[in-house]
């Protein structure tokens, strides 16, 4: 899962309307903020923090608050997946603690990845931290909290043993970020053992909640306005398999099709090796599900796959491709590559560019490979850094050329974007909203003289005028026969 999949808005966490007042007596147990780091499922988990605090009596700082420093409680939401995750992460809490010597009643708390990777090491580095908490600790936030303001020093909450823990973050309370676009967990942790990736340590064994649950929040999301849900897993379409139902994801993605008032389905993310065909036909034949697929591939080459531990081979990952544009032509594929993995040879690296060019996505996520401390690849033999620089180099500007092809060819053409409230950085002052499209791509689209100004959660179907190299302009012209058209 992928953080660089979010805008900054998407990722923010949870706060209370710019014109709300916050006297005295409104502060409750405290006014609190939360920084994220990492991806979907780590901004989910901290809607869940929010949602605990709030449970406790406390506050979401306003946005006047927050550029104001006018806040009793700091949260921290980690990720360890790359090395500069670490780096963020202490980077972060050390410019919280000079805000901390100016303002002595502030606590600070980290929780997610990284806390329950590294947590005795985070108390040691960081010691003006209160509270450090695990992935399956954050019901004890409060708690932990309350001991630290009591003056029994740093509190640490965290599982060693993640696979005894029985239930699902998603029972706690949830504040939810955007009320029109909506995370929804289907399972936590990982089977899988990938050579580079830290996550089953820090999340567990993979657990599947029930399918009536899901559908239960689902359903939830919709009678509170949410038009739009993505189904969150670190492997999602494994989702069933553990009770030997290699149909469930799909059986799911129908039914979530069967819910009046959910205009959009979405995932991410599916793994090569579980991707069968019933997914793609669920996904081709439920009209709310959107023809947008995010796949890892990580490399081109087999050789440099199986070192990885991955169980899929490059002519399955483009066999799959083919089938999912056959069936869907007009499907958005992104995905993951790791550069630079130990072992890769120039010849390895030149298989992943041919797969590169086979492939077409419309958008890779590129990642120079650093060493995760306890992963078996961490002690392989390491490529050089100017190597993998220069791979890198060549690998985005072969798909930056490959992006910018296909967003091109949505010019002139007609999308439905669903305004979700968020801003781009210009929409003040050029009079634009800013949603998504069926298929993933992010739109900012102006609003013509004389028509309605979307609210979120309207669709606007509007021509799109300008593409730019990762999003799309739409300023329309209904007098030259372009099209603007709201649905609320």
């Amino acid at each position: 899962m992928n953080e660089d999949m979010m805008t900054d808005e998407e990722r923010a966490s949870v706060s209370a309307p710019s014109d709300a007042t916050h006297a005295a007596p409104a502060r409750g147990k405290g006014v609190f903020a939360i920084h994220t780091l990492g991806c979907q499922m780590n901004v989910h988990d901290s809607e869940r923090i929010a949602g605990v605090l709030e449970a406790d009596g406390y506050v979401p700082a306003t946005p006047e608050q927050i550029e104001g420093r006018d806040i009793d409680l700091l949260v921290l939401n980690t990720c360890a997946v790359r090395e500069n995750a670490t780096e963020r992460m202490y980077g972060t809490v050390g410019q919280w603690a000079d805000l901390k010597r100016t303002h002595p009643h502030l606590q600070i708390a980290v929780g997610g990845c990284m806390a329950q990777k590294d947590r005795d090491r985070i108390v040691r580095r960081a010691p003006w931290v209160d509270a450090v908490f695990g992935t399956k600790n954050i019901g004890e936030l409060p708690g932990m909290l309350d001991a630290a303001r009591r003056g029994e020093g740093p509190q640490v909450g965290v599982f060693s043993d993640l696979n005894s823990v029985d239930y699902f973050p998603s029972n706690l309370p949830v504040d939810r970020a955007s009320k029109v676009s909506s995370w929804v967990a289907i399972s936590v942790g990982c089977n899988n053992t990938c050579t580079f990736c830290i996550v089953p340590s820090v999340r567990g064994r993979e657990r599947d909640r029930r399918p009536g649950d899901v559908l239960e929040e689902v359903q939830r999301c919709v009678d509170q306005g949410a038009k739009e849900v993505t189904l969150l897993g670190q492997n999602v379409n494994s989702y069933g398999y553990a009770s030997g139902d290699r149909f469930a994801f799909s059986k799911l993605l129908r039914a979530c099709g069967q819910i009046e008032g959910l205009e959009r389905v979405r995932f991410t993310s599916p793994h090569p090796a579980a991707f069968t065909d019933d997914v793609i036909e669920a996904m081709a034949q439920t009209p709310n599900v959107m023809h947008q697929l995010h796949m890892p591939l990580q490399s081109g080459s087999d050789r440099i796959l199986r070192a990885m531990h991955r169980s899929y081979r490059r002519d399955r990952f483009l066999r799959i491709l083919d089938k999912v544009r056959q069936a869907m032509p007009d499907a958005q594929i992104s995905t993951d590559i790791i550069v630079g993995f130990p072992g890769e040879t120039d010849e390895d690296f030149e298989q992943t560019l041919d797969v590169v060019r086979q492939a077409r996505f419309s958008n890779a996520y590129t990642f120079e490979y650093s060493p995760r401390p306890g992963t078996p690849a961490a002690v392989m033999e390491q490529v050089p850094h100017e190597v993998t620089q220069e791979r890198f180099e060549r690998l985005h500007d072969v798909q930056e050329a490959i992006t910018a092809d296909i967003m091109s060819r949505f010019e002139g053409r007609d999308v439905e974007v669903l305004v979700t409230g968020q801003q781009g950085k210009k929409d003040a002052l050029t009079h634009r909203v800013t949603g998504r499209e069926r298929t993933g791509v992010l739109v900012h689209v102006g609003v013509p003289e004389g028509r309605p100004m979307p609210r979120p959660g309207d669709l606007v179907t509007a021509t799109v005028t300008h593409a730019a190299s990762h999003d799309l302009i739409a300023d329309p012209d209904p007098a030259a026969g372009q099209t603007y058209e709201v649905r609320h």
